[in-house]
């Protein structure tokens, strides 16, 4: 009999026979891992098994390389705080369903574990739109695929970074980029040096730009392409600009 406990944040629940589900879990220790939980709908796991929400889980399986059983327990129910926020709550979904695509099965992961729980607790705050453009940068330099904002990749001045080549995913100073400007991917306001703009419009900015390398990196081999879940994020997003929606506007700052 194979078994283990581990704490895991809830990716995806799967209806799975009348009253159980497929669960998979990003967990601290065994990374990203699927079980088979009973009684999903019952009064005691009624609003627990919700994407995003942090659970303890004990996992059981005759052999290792079986599906297995979960008993999971509510640690800490993240969600709540953004079931009324549709952007947040497109964030957090689009960050579990990237997890849950495209990380390998049981191949521990504890950074990402981390930076996942940090992201979802980042989300109930005022900056929350750069804390999801950070998190992605950082869930793609975990998978192999990074990204360099530091410095100007035709060895401009550092100062004035303001796109990334959509080749190479290096940042390009104004005065390099500018014979070429066009093909470029605009970089947004809080990730240049001293950057300061943090409004939906440079959010916005931040998802196409990732959205490109995870369409053309990390997704390229993938049948279905990007996950839908992060592909109506963005549009959401974009979206909610066209449409005058209120803009995150912080510390004094316009849009």
């Amino acid at each position: 009999m194979e078994n283990w406990c581990d704490r895991g944040i809830v990716l995806s629940v799967r209806p799975h026979g009348e009253s159980g589900a497929v669960v998979s879990l990003l967990t601290e220790n065994y990374g990203r891992h699927a079980g088979y939980v009973r009684g999903i709908a019952s009064s005691k796991l009624r609003g627990v098994a919700e994407p995003g929400n942090l659970v303890s889980a004990a996992w059981s399986s005759r052999l290792s390389d079986h599906l297995g059983a979960f008993v999971i327990e509510p640690e800490r129910a993240l969600v709540a705080p953004l079931m009324q926020d549709p952007l947040r709550l497109a964030a957090l979904i689009s960050a579990c369903s990237l997890c849950d695509v495209s990380l390998p099965e049981r191949e521990a992961h504890p950074g990402l574990f981390h930076g996942l729980l940090a992201l979802i607790e980042a989300l109930d705050g005022e900056v929350w739109g750069p804390a999801y453009i950070l998190w992605e940068i950082a869930f793609m330099r975990e998978l192999g695929f990074g990204l360099e904002l530091n410095k100007c990749a035709a060895g401009g001045d550092t100062a004035t970074l303001a796109y990334v080549s959509p080749k190479s995913g290096r940042a390009v100073s104004a005065e390099k980029a500018e014979p070429y400007k066009d093909k470029l991917l605009p970089l947004p306001d809080f990730l240049k040096p001293g950057g300061s703009k943090i409004d939906d419009a440079e959010t916005l900015r931040g998802l196409e730009m990732i959205g490109h390398f995870l369409e053309h990196w990390v997704f390229a081999q993938h049948t279905k392409g990007v996950p839908e879940p992060r592909l109506r994020f963005q549009e959401r997003l974009k979206k909610t600009l066209e449409n005058g929606g209120n803009p995150m506007v912080f510390s004094g700052q316009t849009a």
